[in-house]
């Protein structure tokens, strides 16, 4: 009778122990803020310190894993460990080396993790893996997983960025919920959506975790976030798919890899991020003053506009005190052949150059709309060149929706030539000012496969597109060293590896007044220097949002048409005389301020957790405060504040609210949609 009840208890005690064993930390690493913790099988959770009530994981996570002709490779029995002290583009670091192995009677993998911790970046850990065939044979490897976490967020609503492009132009920042799944990958997405900011963070109230890639190339990786129900928690990982042989002897590495731990919304991680790439070699330039002035474009009057209806309209663009003018999609014979349509410029390039000078003597700037690498393949210069298209692995052109025509290869000579012809016509022959490049298919282009004229390797398309938009760039700047160069990849999350070959951001395409405000914020993370255009306003909730774009610090836009508007437009876009003391007021204003000019503090407010949604702009001693709202009654705060008293002044309407003192200051009071306010420093001679 004892015999028959023991054994079920030592079996008990012995499942203990092993349970126990597995889950126990067998190698922690420690960094400022947080640490890794490893059991035996190299499965890893990270804990940060400020997570207290809630920890970031529930469980350990078999975070980096191998995909293989034998399965998923996941539990790699931790052998050895090592660290060591480097000093690298980074930094000071701590690189901790820790090496298992897989191995059974079928397969055996040896792998080696290598986590670098940085002095200079608390919070944040880079990963990367290589995997060794030690087998007398090869093994084929059709995927890897790093960073594969499940994010605590039972019972809590979580915020997310999520930097992929989608045909949909989904929100850049949006909460995740139950039943939610997106992959995020960074290739085509469709036929010319694809590309972005390799970059995802999910937070909540008390912090988040980002993650995302360290490499200075576009990189085909995916970025999932997963929330199947309201208890399964969130995951996220960096993902990677291939297929190789990895021989005897020979290994597979993966790209380099992050993790950041941080307080408030993606902001500082978005910021931090473009850092570390900037040590990296990527630069972003310091945009011109005329990036800053705002913008009238003709495309209210669409691509059937006439050249006496934009000449028309010039006279009310000066009168509202506006300095750019830009003519858009309509003016050439068809994409890739870029001369002037007869019927818009009958008189040729004589009557292009008098146009220009008209806006000239209006003292107004000029900009052209073009959309580089778009052909149609009724072109001249299709018929001249067909090795210009870029062919994707169907062995089809790759398909541009908005224009029905295809892309050309951006690695190609011919490409790069045809192009630098065209915008030594554009700006040194017709003499504009700026360019407008124009088109979704500018954030991405798919592998090559054009066999007539083979590319070095089918990915040689991807990893050239940025050194196309730096020659464009360069060229239009030789000719022009003013040039404004915006790119607008109509409603794409902005290629993070082209950004540094435009001097003015637009939200390109907004949806809602919301985009406009988050591709704001994202935009002030990522290149603090450079011009944000809020595009037109006409995109803007109720199509005269002006609020937001001037308290999110962007440049202001209008493709207003007077008197009247042109009969085939699809819509309606006159500026009636009410319409015009809006524009006027708010043009007039934001040359008086040029808040786009200030200094955008983005650590203050979380976009997703606070209420009212606030933004904050420091310019010339003065904060100003951008509050908004469905309606809102009750106390506002002001953050950032030094010690001392400060002056609130609505300056829309040029109101006294009060004296708040700060730090953090506080205020009652009541608003629809917006209020925009300037907190100035009471001196001790005012008192």
């Amino acid at each position: 009778m004892n015999k028959n009840h023991t054994t079920p208890l030592l079996w008990l005690i012995v499942l203990v122990i092993i349970s126990t064993s597995c889950q126990r930390n067998d190698y922690v690493v420690d960094g400022n803020g947080f640490s890794v913790q490893f059991n035996q099988n190299m499965h890893s959770k990270v804990v940060g310190d400020t997570f207290i009530h809630e920890p970031l994981h529930h469980d350990f996570s078999q975070s980096e894993t191998l995909e293989t002709n034998y399965g998923i490779l996941q539990d790699f029995v931790l052998k050895e460990t090592a660290v060591e002290q480097i000093n690298g583009p980074f930094g000071p670091s701590t690189v901790h080396h820790l090496t298992g192995l897989f191995h059974n009677d079928e397969i055996k993998i040896q792998k080696e993790l290598r986590i670098t911790v940085y002095d200079n970046y608390p919070g944040l850990f880079s990963t990367q893996v290589e995997y060794t065939n030690q087998m007398n044979h090869p093994l084929r490897v059709t995927g890897w997983t790093n960073n594969a976490y499940t994010f605590n967020a039972v019972d809590t609503l979580a915020w997310s960025f999520q930097g992929a492009t989608y045909s949909s132009r989904p929100d850049w920042i949006l909460p995740v919920k139950p039943g939610y799944y997106r992959k995020n990958y960074m290739g085509q997405n469709s036929s010319d959506y694809g590309g972005g900011i390799p970059v995802i963070d999910l937070w909540r109230k008390d912090g988040g975790m980002a993650t995302g890639v360290l490499e200075t190339k576009q990189v085909m990786v995916s970025l999932p976030v997963e929330m199947k129900t309201a208890t399964s928690g969130i995951r996220s990982a960096v993902e990677f798919n291939t297929n190789e042989n990895i021989n005897p002897g020979n290994a597979i590495t993966t790209y380099e890899t992050f993790v950041y731990l941080h307080t408030g919304d993606c902001f500082v991680p978005l910021q931090t991020f473009s850092a570390l790439m900037q040590k990296l070699g990527i630069r972003f330039p310091e945009s011109e003053e005329a990036a800053f002035e705002s913008i009238w474009c003709a495309w209210g009057y669409e691509r059937n506009f006439t050249r006496e209806e934009v000449i028309g309209t010039l006279p009310k663009v000066k009168e509202l005190g506006i300095k750019w003018a830009v003519l858009d999609d309509g003016f050439q014979v068809t994409e890739g052949d870029w001369t002037l349509n007869k019927q818009k410029f009958p008189g040729g390039d004589r009557q292009m150059k008098d146009f220009v000078k008209t806006i000239h003597d209006y003292g107004l700037k000029a900009k052209l709309w073009y959309a580089p690498l778009a052909i149609d393949l009724r072109s001249e210069l299709y018929q001249k060149d067909p090795n210009l298209l870029l062919i994707n692995e169907m062995q089809s052109p790759q398909f541009v929706t908005w224009w029905d025509c295809f892309m050309m290869a951006p690695q190609y000579d011919g490409t790069i030539r045809h192009t630098m012809e065209t915008i030594e016509m554009f700006m040194e022959d017709w003499g504009f000012d700026g360019l407008k490049l124009d088109g979704q298919h500018l954030n991405s282009v798919p592998c090559d496969y054009n066999y007539s004229r083979p590319p070095d390797y089918p990915a040689q398309s991807v990893e050239a597109l940025p050194h196309f938009f730096d020659t464009l760039y360069k060229k239009a700047r030789a000719i022009k060293p003013d040039a404004v160069v915006e790119i607008c990849p109509c409603g794409c999350c902005c290629n993070y590896f082209i950004m540094p070959y435009m001097n003015q951001a637009v939200s390109s395409d907004p949806t809602s007044s919301w985009q406009i405000r988050l591709k704001g914020k994202v935009y002030r993370a990522l290149m603090p220097n450079t011009a944000y255009y809020g595009d037109h306003v006409e995109l803007s909730d109720n199509a005269s949002d002006f609020e937001t774009t001037f308290g999110i610090g962007a440049v202001p836009g209008t493709k207003f048409t007077w008197p009247n508007d042109n009969p085939s437009a699809s819509g309606t876009f006159v500026l009636t005389p009410e319409k015009e003391k809006i524009w006027k007021f708010w043009f007039n204003l934001y040359d008086e301020m040029r808040l786009s000019q200030g200094e955008y503090i983005g650590d203050l407010y979380d976009i997703g957790f606070d209420t009212p949604e606030t933004h904050v702009i420091r310019k010339n001693g003065n904060l100003y405060y951008a509050f908004y709202a469905t309606g809102w009654n009750g106390e506002i705060q002001f953050r950032g504040l030094q010690e001392g008293k400060y002056q609130v002044t609505d300056y829309v309407n040029n109101i006294e609210l009060g004296i708040v003192t700060g730090p953090v200051g506080s205020l009652v009071t009541s608003f629809e949609h917006a209020l925009l306010v300037q907190l100035s420093p009471i001196n001790k001679q005012q008192k």
